[in-house]
């Protein structure tokens, strides 16, 4: 099979697993899906859920954070890792909203990139669930599967994003992305992965290769 014969073949079977799967990151205002992911990294959505749901009550507005006393601010971000730089960052991040783009999380690649914490997975979040344009974002749980069943063999998440534009349908391409993440978490694990379990195996390189090695 072709590497887009594969990908096709990805799509069809997650859609029946996971058809409504969304973004598990809890958030209602777009500027708190970009505070919630910077908060992400290194850390569980659980956790940062569990975190969010104070921090967005006690700063209810981007002014709020981009006037947060910053010591505050960290102490309130701490269980989430790397808290001084990640409330950093969402200060910095507030205080530019507002100033440079009217208080409106902006709708381009470019735009999300010159935010402070910002990287090409976040922006293609916001791009993918905000705005429901074409995105790809690449994950751990994205880049393992997708790099087990054959279509990258790179790992770097820019240069995966690269390949897997090529292969996915623009259309839902986001919505495969939060496929794999879900997929990761109950089947095709970092370790010890269900391939019996698995309904992509008839087509996965990685499973192949495993069946053929423990059949020698």
């Amino acid at each position: 099979m072709t590497k887009k014969e594969i990908a096709e073949k990805a799509c069809e079977e997650l859609e029946k697993i996971y058809p409504d799967v969304e973004c598990s990151l809890v958030y209602k205002k777009p500027y708190e899906l970009l505070i919630a992911t910077r908060l992400a990294a290194q850390c569980t959505d659980a956790r940062v859920n569990i975190v969010t749901k104070t921090l967005f009550q006690k700063y209810p507005s981007l002014e709020a954070f981009a006037g947060a006393d910053l010591n505050e601010l960290e102490e309130d971000v701490k269980p989430c890792g790397f808290y001084r730089t990640k409330a950093k960052s969402i200060k910095e991040m507030a205080g530019q909203l507002i100033n440079d783009f009217g208080g409106k999380v902006p709708d381009t690649m470019n735009e999300l990139l010159s935010l402070s914490g910002v990287g090409r997975k976040t922006a293609n979040l916001i791009l993918g669930d905000v705005y429901g344009k074409p995105a790809v974002v690449t994950d751990t749980h994205c880049i393992r599967i997708t790099g087990r069943l054959g279509l990258t063999s790179n790992t770097e998440p820019a240069k995966v994003e690269k390949d897997l534009v090529k292969l996915l349908p623009p259309e839902i391409s986001n919505h495969f992305c939060h496929q794999t993440v879900q997929f990761g978490r109950d089947i095709c694990r970092a370790r010890n992965p269900k391939c019996g379990e698995c309904t992509l195996n008839y087509f996965c390189r990685y499973y192949g290769k495993s069946s053929k090695n423990s059949s020698k």
